[in-house]
């Protein structure tokens, strides 16, 4: 069964294998990622937040476990996506919770700030009481507690057309956060030092 992984009280993460996973794809492709992907569960003061959720197939004990958690709550949830091939489980929660799904600040949870990366068709999300950054695509793991940029050939289908050295640039910003954590989609988080992980991978 999928478990939830507390990553800090209020905070935590689950990774399950992606149902268009292939073993085969060649190196730094678009379709070349890890087979299993993560997502982000965080309780804020007045909501339950799910950060890219995906939904393990065939896995009804997962789900009886979130759905004791939105219970036990009793707040309202919100179903955030980082980029638009994260929607993943995203509709099918939000309809069995009632949940919002709108990325404008203004309809954020208390405790979730968004930065949009211009160019990047993305939206990193931060948790400032967790020092916790939440990317999508643009942001991946990297062996050893590193963090990498994507695949130039993820940005392939952008039609801003933005290159590896302006993405570093745009993200460069981040910077500025007291990042300790960074948890990525594809890839191992890092847990500890994110700001010093992220400004490696920047350059």
């Amino acid at each position: 069964m999928t478990t939830l992984r507390e990553i800090r009280p209020r905070l935590w993460r689950w990774s399950v294998p992606h149902p268009e996973w292939r073993p085969d794809a060649p190196p730094d492709s678009p379709a070349d990622w890890p087979r299993a992907v993560g997502s982000v569960l965080c309780d804020t003061v007045d909501a339950t937040v799910l950060i890219d959720p995906l939904l393990p197939i065939g896995d009804q004990g997962f789900l009886d476990v979130l759905d004791e958690h939105v219970r036990s709550r009793g707040s309202r949830v919100a179903v955030l996506t980082t980029i638009g091939f994260h929607r993943r489980s995203r509709d099918q929660l939000a309809e069995r919770y009632g949940a919002t799904t709108s990325r404008a600040k203004e309809n954020l949870p208390a405790g979730v700030e968004s930065f949009p990366i211009r160019g990047a068709g993305e939206t990193v999300f931060w948790l400032p009481e967790h020092r916790a950054l939440v990317p999508g695509d643009r942001i991946i793991g990297a062996p050893s507690g590193r963090l990498r940029l994507c695949p130039e050939s993820w940005l392939g289908y952008l039609p801003s057309g933005i290159s590896l050295a302006a993405l570093a640039n745009a993200l460069r910003p981040l910077l500025e956060l007291p990042i300790e954590s960074v948890l990525v989609s594809h890839g191992e988080p890092v847990l500890s030092g994110g700001r010093v992980a992220l400004a490696d991978a920047l350059g």
